[in-house]
């Protein structure tokens, strides 16, 4: 998700490019020739559950056009640092991994190989997105997605809505801020039955699968301002809350004009607020490109969606983009053996360079790539078009400054907070001793560890 820094939208723009360059005629060089046998094995620990699928079909197809062996693990959703320990101290420990960032590095630097040779570090468009040893002289981790994220929304139910009499904007364009955007889901829970809603929101579960969006995502806005006005560029020892009002404020209406009642949260998954979006029971889904590849398998055509930011009534947001950034960083192994680390670098290598890697990535998993061997390579992922199209908007993206969060733990406790308050378990000043002072006494703990 960044450099030794925090990675601001702006700096990410560059990233934003969906290609492929004159490198395509390489794709099959990882099977030299070299006798198979002795050519290693790669053994990758995969982050992203909603890519599971797609991650064993390339790997099979890269095992059947090399006859080098790749393995593929997914953690589930929320369980992956725990794995990756688990995995890490058997006989046959990953080859390759994920870090989510500066903060998820420093668990990891022990067994980070230097990538600085590397044909995915020499790759890409912007090398200080790389995660570096702390003298520089080191890459240990590379990005390999740039992701986007804000406010899906259902271009049919909203032009519904703007027909109505009452409407209080006739075009998106016009949806630029929190008074605007709470006008507008006030509106159309007002109007349900008559849209053919359930609510303006889909569900805002807490489940494992679904209350990331929530405790990482939602809390990265109010977070983000909050750095921004500071002009803090790593991770602090200490937050102020200073922009807790307006997340409670989205929150708020997050839970006020919702197909669900707040009661029923805990047990609503991400495939429930999925459905409800997909099916046009609702208007707006938080989420990001990645949700795409599941939108469409439930049904929805790619020219009925479009994506906003999240609004949460920080000053000057009319200016505010989409949130971009990354928190999928590959590291290699460097207690593999020599063999499976360079079997490892030749996979990574085919899986930017290849065309079936390249599609793999870019349309088959829907990911934005911040590789110069993706140059020309079109998407079909309407939501990655609405990334690119608002980076070149001139507004200021969000930065994914999450990877800066102390520790899953943080993230754990806040979710706890918020699902309290939202079935009125709790109150709002839980949440905020959540994210204030659990922040320093996480990052305090941390630190000692």
């Amino acid at each position: 998700m960044m450099n030794q820094m925090v990675t601001k939208g702006v700096g990410l723009l560059a990233a934003l490019t969906l290609s492929v360059g004159a490198l395509a005629g390489c794709g099959s060089s990882s099977s030299s020739g070299d006798d198979k046998a002795d050519a290693g094995k790669v053994f990758f620990m995969n982050f992203k559950p909603e890519a599971a699928d797609q991650w064993k079909d390339i790997a099979d197809e890269y095992t059947k056009e090399t006859g080098v062996k790749v393995d593929v693990q997914t953690a589930a959703s929320g369980t992956y640092e725990q794995t990756l320990k688990s995995e890490i101290a058997k006989s046959q420990p990953p080859t390759l991994f994920q870090v989510n960032g500066p903060v998820g590095l420093s668990s990891w630097k022990s067994y980070t190989a230097d990538m600085s040779k590397s044909e995915v570090y020499k790759q890409l468009n912007n090398k200080d997105l790389a995660l570096k040893s702390d003298d520089g002289s080191q890459v240990l981790g590379v990005p390999y997605a740039m992701e986007t994220y804000g406010l899906i929304y259902n271009k049919n139910i909203l032009g519904k809505y703007m027909k109505l009499s009452d409407a209080r904007v006739k075009s998106v364009k016009e949806i630029d801020s929190f008074e605007k955007l709470k006008e507008v889901a006030d509106g159309i829970q007002q109007h349900k039955d008559e849209l053919g809603v359930k609510g303006a929101f889909t569900s805002a579960g807490f489940d494992s699968s679904s209350d990331w969006r929530f405790k990482t995502h939602l809390a990265n806005i109010p977070l983000y301002y909050e750095l921004k006005d500071e002009n803090v560029k790593a991770q602090p020892e200490t937050v102020k809350g200073t922009y807790m009002p307006q997340f409670k404020q989205i929150f708020d209406l997050y839970l006020k004009d919702s197909t669900t009642d707040p009661k029923q949260l805990s047990s609503k998954t991400g495939d429930d607020a999925n459905s409800e979006f997909a099916l046009g029971e609702a208007a707006l889904y938080q989420n990001g490109t990645w949700a795409w590849s599941d939108l469409e398998k439930a049904g929805m055509d790619k020219s009925n969606v479009g994506m906003m930011p999240i609004y949460i009534g920080a000053p000057g947001e009319k200016k505010q983009g989409l949130a971009t950034g990354s928190e999928n960083y590959w590291c290699i192994n460097k207690k593999a053996s020599k063999k499976d680390q360079q079997a490892t670098e030749k996979f990574l290598a085919w899986m930017i360079t290849s065309e079936k890697g390249k599609k793999a990535m870019s349309s088959d998993m829907g990911l934005t790539t911040p590789f110069k061997s993706f140059d020309k390579v079109k998407s079909d992922n309407p939501l990655v078009e609405e990334a690119v199209k608002d980076s070149k908007s001139g507004k200021e993206q969000v930065g994914w400054n999450f990877t800066m969060m102390p520790s899953e733990q943080w993230k754990n406790d806040l979710g706890n907070a918020m699902l309290e308050y939202a079935q009125g378990t709790g109150d709002w000043d839980k949440v905020k001793s959540a994210f204030v002072d659990n922040w320093a006494k996480e990052y305090q703990a941390n630190h000692k560890a």
